[in-house]
């Protein structure tokens, strides 16, 4: 057994569900949720990942995906958080899906280097606003990196979130570069009113809802 297969990574869920957000929402996937985050939004939809998790080998990962036949037809795998980049083991857990041959996403909250990705990974890059209360935390040299197969997540609370957004946007000229998506964040920010000024704005920004939240309203966990 190699060191990488050895690797051990803490995981918080693993399930299948209906990619709810990025420009693959509604394709089948299965998650990989690993444990721990370097961050605290104000907004978390997520703050069990926070928890330590349990620790699995790359090797049971991989072997755990090709036993169900959702893995042998090699669908879609998104490894998300927490933020899964905190662990070293991260890594190697991408190059080893890609070398199964699964479509692989890496959601990442934008306050971590995404250098020696393997550059078959989309990476799904979540700059954060002010409204998040981590908008300090943003590596903003990443944003300079990224390749039109990759996409960037704007989650806003208010309208100077949206004037931030758009400011980040503009300066690294980022609709030029990858699909570009902003997340209403529904509880203080109406969809329809982030519809609304997209709109006003023009250009290619893309309205993104959870498409997962609305098939299973009320779950938190597992979709």
């Amino acid at each position: 057994m190699s060191q990488t297969s050895r690797q051990q990574i803490r995981v918080c869920e693993i399930f299948r569900s209906i990619q709810g957000e990025t420009s693959l929402a509604g394709l089948p996937a299965t998650f990989l949720r690993l444990a721990g985050c370097n961050l605290r939004c104000s907004y978390c939809d997520s703050e069990y990942a926070h928890a330590p998790g349990a620790p699995v080998s790359v090797s049971e990962l991989l072997a755990s995906l090709a036993r169900t036949p959702q893995g042998r037809a090699r669908e879609l795998v998104v490894v998300t958080g927490g933020e899964p980049l905190i662990q070293v083991g991260t890594r190697d857990l991408l190059s080893e899906l890609v070398r199964a041959g699964h479509r692989v996403v890496l959601e990442t909250n934008g306050s971590l280097d995404i250098d020696g990705l393997p550059p078959q990974v989309i990476r799904v890059v979540d700059v954060k606003c002010p409204g998040s209360g981590e908008s300090e935390k943003i590596r903003w040299q990443i944003l300079d990196k990224l390749r039109p197969t990759d996409e960037v997540k704007l989650v806003l609370t208010d309208r100077a979130d949206f004037d931030f957004a758009v400011d980040v946007i503009d300066r690294h000229e980022l609709e030029r570069r990858c699909t570009v998506l902003l997340s209403p964040v529904t509880s203080r920010l109406a969809p329809t009113t982030l519809a609304e000024w997209i709109l006003s704005r023009g250009g290619s920004l893309r309205l993104q809802l959870q498409l997962h939240r609305v098939l299973w309203p009320g779950r938190h966990r597992g979709v």
